[in-house]
């Protein structure tokens, strides 16, 4: 494996929207291909180191634990994922910031106010991070 991951872990700066990621496999391991362009879209893994030990066959066959499952409450069927959501709402927000004419926000005119000096303010001190 390349050590690109571990040379330069952060990637983007925390005031910005990211522009590049890292690329991770489904384990959640980082892989030896360069970062890539783009924000990395929200998914359900732990980008976490891999055990020095191997698993043992039994937890190698372990299935996740389902929450309520002998009352039929949570089902694999039934898990909850917010990803889409997550990934939809990203894409929204930054469909909405695209939008440079304050009559096509949707909002109050003392929001569209506020929101213009947060677009346009020159901040010295402390400013604040992507969101």
């Amino acid at each position: 494996m390349s050590n690109t991951f571990f040379e330069k872990p952060i990637l983007n700066s925390p005031y910005e929207e990211p522009k590049l990621h890292h690329a991770l496999d489904d384990e959640g391991q980082p892989t030896d291909l360069p970062p890539q362009d783009g924000r990395r879209t929200s998914a359900l893994i732990s980008p976490v180191p891999k055990p020095k030990k191997k698993k043992s066959r039994v937890a190698e066959n372990q299935q996740d634990l389902a929450l309520h499952s002998q009352d039929g409450i949570s089902t694999e069927e039934q898990e909850y994922n917010p990803t889409p959501l997550i990934n939809d709402v990203r894409k929204q927000v930054k469909q909405w910031r695209e939008l440079s004419n304050p009559q096509n926000w949707s909002v109050t005119p003392t929001t569209a106010r506020l929101l213009q000096h947060w677009r346009q303010h020159d901040f010295q001190d402390i400013r604040p991070f992507f969101c």
